[in-house]
């Protein structure tokens, strides 16, 4: 998977990808980071890739040339780039999206800044386009690598042990059970007994009821659709 990051502070993304899992990725070309600063593109003698919004309205808006020239740069280099904008009016970024967009070869992230970027670059140039949460940030970069982290993950080869992702949350509606790790007894907290006696079938059956309990308190409207599938 080859990602570029279209962004104006591709330092903010940069240090991410210097650890831990996805650094070992990289290191062993399973994945392939890029950046594309639409700056560089700007005809501006300043380099702005900003101005004031028509009609009216407070801050400024990216502009199209500058974005333009440079996702035009990126479609002739490979005419099956898939273009992701990433801002709060669109729909949320789930899981399946995850597990679809890793069968990509190369996605493209494109960062707003300011205001947001005009919406005639989104209107052509896009493949698609997410919010990951109703709120707003300053700008599309940690909303870009919240997308590429999640896709990443389903991507052959990332994780050291693929079954870990058959266990996850969001892969049935249900949240996934809490975890514990050694001691048994740490601060006279406990790990629930039944997951000490080695019954499998038993602690299956433990943690579903926790996976139940947990998506009831935090999200009951995954527990209302586990309830219809399972009838």
């Amino acid at each position: 998977m080859k990602y570029t990051f279209v962004t104006l502070f591709s330092n903010l993304i940069e240090g991410y990808f210097k650890d831990s899992i996805l650094k070992r990725a990289i290191e062993k070309d399973i994945l392939e980071i890029n950046y594309l600063n639409p700056r560089d593109y700007s005809k501006n003698k300043h380099f702005k890739v900003d101005d004031t919004a028509v009609g009216g309205g407070a801050g400024m808006v990216m502009n199209p040339q500058p974005l333009f020239d440079a996702l035009d740069s990126l479609k002739k280099e490979n005419d099956n780039t898939h273009i992701i904008f990433l801002t709060p009016v669109a729909k949320p970024f789930v899981q399946n999206d995850a597990k679809r967009l890793a069968q990509k070869s190369h996605i493209a992230f494109v960062s707003g800044r300011y205001e947001g970027i005009d919406e005639r670059v989104i209107e052509k140039y896009a493949d698609e386009v997410f919010s990951i949460g109703d709120y707003i940030l300053t700008g599309g970069e940690l909303a870009s690598l919240v997308i590429c982290d999640a896709v990443s993950r389903n991507i052959k080869g990332v994780l050291g042990n693929s079954a870990s992702l058959e266990v996850e949350s969001f892969e049935t509606p249900l949240l996934e059970a809490p975890s514990f790790s050694k001691p048994k007894l740490y601060d006279d907290l406990s790990v629930p007994s039944e997951y000490l006696k080695g019954n499998h079938s038993k602690i299956r059956s433990l943690k579903l009821a926790l996976s139940e309990a947990k998506t009831k308190f935090f999200r009951p409207e995954q527990l209302r659709k586990h309830k219809v599938q399972s009838h």
